[in-house]
């Protein structure tokens, strides 16, 4: 009969059916009949709900491809809150965090030369906010947060409802370091969102609509021409892709062509800047004086030293014995180095040094890298380097844009009341078990042979943070800034697991429990011989 085979279909066991249409009879089939109708029409909009009475934990329900949601007053209302929460440092503070690095990028504009280590694309980014306090940029920065932490959440199938979104944003405010990068005028913030930005140029552009692919686009690209660092992180991910694209059948050279050229408009967009600012058509110089300083601090430049000198081409042997036992010793204070020129004076010493002590101690490079990108592994407190002892900061916005003087005094850490003591106490502690936890992550999704976005969402954190943890560390040397700008993916994947799991067991629970509200209130009886049956696990593979 018909009616029959709804009851069984809905029910899913023929046992359940046989029960309820046994005692049709005395309860009504009308009744019945109501209830079946009812529950049909509460979810047609998900039809493989009445195939599945039940679920494995492991379930990965069917969702249907994420495209672009339109603005309701609920998400409008929701992002406001993410803006209030990610720009809340900055708030307390009435002023951009700065950091010692910040006048490096602000005086690019003025000065019309490069130094090392400081883009000309960020500094002129940084320029445009001028007159306002920089708020333009700490609202741009932190709108890109929002934007594409609520595009990973779609795309995981995580965003229908925009309470997750403000959920997760809430949460990494409170654990990671977010607030603190888009509270700051510096370039970490575009550290994370550039690698997400890559991520969903690379596994999910299918499911971004066109306007959405050119700004992902425009992101990676920039944030690839703010930083070297982040230029190399981006280039690992991309090396990452190929053989996992090519692994899974995935049209790979369609997605590799758009992340892989917005990493070369990012080189592009650096090369014509610097043109622009100072007349050379050249890389950001310091990549030799910045390893030097790393490899000065773990004793090959002393041994290098001893080895060749005395040297007349060598203008450090007199010095040989008196080096700074830190690179940021040696670079960013007065004394041996400025005596010599600095990165004028030494740039060609630096450079020898450097390549000719990458062929005479091979292994002792290799043990010194493999030491500090382990040591920048642990490395990832929130706030370093945002004091109120930064004096060249200071001396560049005074020398160049005297109007920022007053509001710049005037806020709390130029007072001496930022403190990241008791933050740390909750970031580091987040942030070790966060980087545990991809781990994990990839270790089950390895032995379920399923990789899933969220698999590959955590490989991509797993490649971003072993990356970074070497060009920054071993390159560069260790310090917590390289860290905390990178490690809080691995917290936001962590979060998108849990959230994801909450999501299954609650579908689970309410697929268990949705076909019992057929049955009659009045029959218990009925109740528990249904409840009785064992569901069957269905299990479902993307």
């Amino acid at each position: 009969m018909p009616f029959q085979r709804i009851a069984a279909l809905i029910l899913g066991r023929a046992r359940a059916a046989r029960l309820l249409l046994g005692n049709i009879k005395s309860h009504g089939a009308w009744r019945l009949v109501h209830r079946i109708v009812r529950f049909a029409l509460a979810h047609w909009r998900h039809p493989t709900r009445l195939l599945q009475p039940a679920m494995t934990i492991n379930a990965i329900p069917q969702l249907r491809r994420p495209m672009p949601q339109a603005l309701s007053p609920a998400r409008i209302a929701g992002g406001l809150i993410c803006l209030v929460l990610l720009l809340a440092p900055a708030s307390w503070n009435r002023y951009p965090l700065l950091q010692f690095d910040t006048g490096g990028y602000l005086a690019r504009w003025y000065e019309g030369y490069l130094v090392p280590s400081r883009s000309t694309v960020f500094g002129l980014f940084l320029h445009l906010g001028e007159g306002l306090h920089f708020w333009p940029e700490l609202v741009l920065q932190a709108g890109c947060a929002i934007w594409i932490i609520s595009l990973v959440l779609r795309v995981t199938g995580l965003a229908r409802r925009s309470w997750h979104v403000v959920v997760v944003v809430a949460v990494l405010s409170l654990v990671t370091a977010v607030p603190f990068l888009t509270s700051a005028l510096l370039t970490d913030s575009f550290a994370g969102l550039g690698v997400l930005a890559l991520y969903l140029l690379l596994f999910h552009r299918p499911d971004c609509g066109r306007p959405e692919r050119i700004a992902l686009f425009l992101l990676v690209a920039f944030a690839a021409a703010t930083h070297s660092g982040t230029l190399a992180v981006l280039l690992a991910v991309l090396a990452f892709a190929v053989p996992l694209l090519a692994l899974f059948g995935q049209r790979w050279l369609k997605s590799l062509l758009p992340a892989g050229g917005a990493i070369a408009a990012g080189a592009a967009m650096l090369l014509v800047t610097n043109f622009a600012f100072s007349g050379q058509l050249a890389w950001t110089p310091g990549g030799f004086g910045i390893a030097f300083g790393r490899m000065l601090q773990d004793g090959i430049v002393k041994r290098y030293l001893d080895d060749h000198c005395p040297n007349p081409g060598l203008r450090l042997c007199p010095y040989r014995n008196k080096l700074p036992v830190t690179a940021d010793e040696f670079l960013w204070n007065d004394g041996i180095f400025t005596q010599l020129g600095r990165f004028d004076g030494l740039d060609e010493e630096m450079r020898s040094i450097v390549l000719h002590s990458l062929r005479e101690y091979p292994l002792q490079q290799i043990a010194t890298a493999v030491a500090a990108s382990a040591d920048q592994l642990r490395k990832v407190a929130t706030g370093y380097g945002m004091h109120d002892r930064m004096w060249h900061t200071y001396g560049i916005i005074e020398r160049y844009i005297s109007e920022e003087v007053p509001a710049m005094h005037n806020a709390r850490q130029q007072r001496g009341e930022l403190d990241f003591k008791l933050i740390n106490r909750l970031h580091v502690p987040v942030a070790f078990g966060s980087m545990l936890f991809v781990i994990v992550l990839l270790l089950r999704a390895g032995m379920a042979g399923r990789f899933d976005p969220l698999a590959r969402l955590a490989a991509t954190a797993t490649v971003a943070i072993l990356a970074n943890a070497f060009a920054c560390g071993a390159v560069s040397g260790p310090h917590d800034r390289y860290g905390a700008r990178i490690v809080w993916i691995a917290t936001f994947t962590a979060a998108i697991a849990i959230l994801r799991t909450m999501t299954t067991m609650q579908r689970k629970t309410e697929s268990e429990g949705a076909w019992l509200e057929l049955l009659p209130s009045s029959s218990p009886a009925i109740l528990e011989s249904a409840a009785a049956v064992e569901p069957r696990p269905i299990r479902t593979n993307l």
